[in-house]
């Protein structure tokens, strides 16, 4: 399979592509730090936050759509929070016909908050994984003193998904060419098609399971030793202080404002 059908990477030719990827991992960092202490119900400040994302993704030619469109992926994994606005003591702004379940303004305003935590912190994600190549990015937290094994964990877990997915791949085409469909004959049973699709998901398990055995062996025999290592050697250049210390100091304004009011 090929890279680029699961590399988020979007090659441009702008600001925040040439930046160095210390300095994306950092800012991205802070950025989600900020959103995190933010009060709830500080909308402004959210607000603000917001316009960040979108200038980082205008600066860095991908449209103001590309992390909105793809942030609502986050959407499904927050209804773990849906019970919020109905168990939050406080005054009732809604009540739901035939439960008789309530939602109290509080409940209301933390639901939200954590929405908007989870979306804008996907979208900073989003941005950095778009601009930054993966390999540049592991160099990134290496460099940044993460430890090694868990740095190391991340780009098997990233490489390893190519692997899970040609093995899929094969899978299907092989399960395709054995079992034609016939025009007018009925789809075979529901039950049917459960056992066979556990079995498939069995023996993907254990066929990706050997082939990743080989490729670390392929990559043993080949001097791997867990550390990270880049062609490219990056160096912090005058823009690369002026943008960290910029959105640094922005990032501590709105946050420090929020409080403050």
């Amino acid at each position: 399979m090929h890279i680029s059908f699961l590399d988020p990477f979007q090659a441009r030719d702008s600001l925040v592509h040439r930046l160095d990827p210390r300095v994306k991992a950092v800012l991205t960092l802070l950025y989600v730090l900020a959103v995190s202490l933010t009060p709830q119900g500080a909308w402004a400040a959210f607000a603000a936050f917001l316009a960040l994302v979108l200038t980082a993704a205008w600066a860095a030619k991908l449209g103001w759509s590309y992390s909105l469109r793809r942030s609502f992926i986050a959407l499904p994994f927050m209804l773990a929070a849906l019970a919020v606005p109905f168990v939050t003591p406080g005054p009732a702004i809604y009540e739901v016909p035939v439960l008789g379940w309530t939602v109290s303004e509080p409940g209301f305003v933390r639901f939200v908050t954590i929405l908007l935590r989870a979306w804008l912190a996907v979208q900073a994600a989003i941005l950095l994984t778009a601009t930054t190549p993966f390999t540049d990015l592991l160099w990134s937290l290496r460099n940044l003193r993460i430890p090694q094994a868990l740095v190391a964990m991340l780009g098997f877990m990233y490489r390893y998904l190519f692997v899970l997915a040609d093995e899929a791949l094969r899978m299907n085409r092989a399960r395709a060419a054995r079992s034609p469909r016939i025009v007018g004959a009925p789809r075979p049973p529901i039950g049917w098609q459960a056992r066979v699709a556990g079995s498939m998901v069995g023996s993907l398990f254990l066929r990706a399971l050997e082939r990743s055995e080989r490729v670390y062996a392929a990559m043993a025999s080949r001097g791997y030793d867990g550390e990270v290592r880049a062609l490219v050697r990056f160096q912090m250049l005058g823009l690369d202080w002026i943008v960290l210390l910029g959105v640094s100091l922005s990032l501590v304004a709105i946050l420090t404002l929020t409080l403050v009011i």
